[in-house]
């Protein structure tokens, strides 16, 4: 992979939702409030780096609240393909809603979460695919930089999968908070995990 690519993925700041709505890719604000969380991610990301956001706006508002701590960062290189999953017609809705309502694809999906689709949407399987390609294509272009690349949950699982070549389903498992930090390196003899689901608390 030649000099080494230091990838710092940073989790949105959290989404208010009290009902546990599915955002999936909707276009939903965050909160900015935790200016502490903020001051200790500003202290610890490098300076100088390329920034990449997937483009929707909770990624927008997390480098805003970076940049009010006192982070130096660049204009971001819009990145769609580092989106969250695309959860189809159940985003807007929540889990308990689509119980109550029989959906008929719902215990499929929680047969097999990783593989199967919502509805209109995309399996987290295919979002490995994805994203895993998107990684690679940008750690050729920005090849031995920091990046620092404000996604989602499903992101940061799905960088991990590529980079542990692990199956979808395994990916799964990992947490990935709210204004967490992951790092994950390439090097010239693949990749290597350095941090995950590293928050300031």
């Amino acid at each position: 992979m030649g000099a080494m690519t230091r990838w710092w993925w940073l989790r949105h700041a959290p989404v208010p939702c009290p009902h546990g709505r599915i955002h999936g890719r909707l276009d939903v604000t965050c909160d900015v409030s935790d200016e502490e969380d903020f001051r200790y991610l500003a202290r610890i990301l490098p300076v100088n780096a390329v920034l990449i956001e997937s483009g929707l706006i909770r990624c927008r508002q997390t480098a805003g609240g970076l940049e009010a701590a006192g982070l130096l960062l660049p204009p971001p290189q819009i990145e769609p393909d580092l989106a969250e999953q695309d959860f189809g017609s159940w985003q807007g809705r929540s889990w308990v809603e689509l119980e109550a309502a029989k959906d008929s694809f719902l215990a499929d999906f929680w047969r097999d979460p990783a593989g199967t689709a919502p509805p209109g949407g995309e399996s987290f399987a295919a979002m490995v695919e994805r994203v895993g390609e998107a990684v690679a294509r940008l750690s050729r272009e920005h090849a031995g930089r920091d990046i620092v690349a404000i996604a989602h949950a499903g992101t940061v699982r799905a960088a991990l999968a590529a980079a542990l070549d692990l199956p979808a389903a395994q990916a799964l498992r990992f947490s990935v908070l709210p204004l967490s930090l992951t790092r994950i390196d390439a090097t010239h003899d693949g990749w290597r995990v350095d941090r995950v689901n590293v928050t300031a608390a």
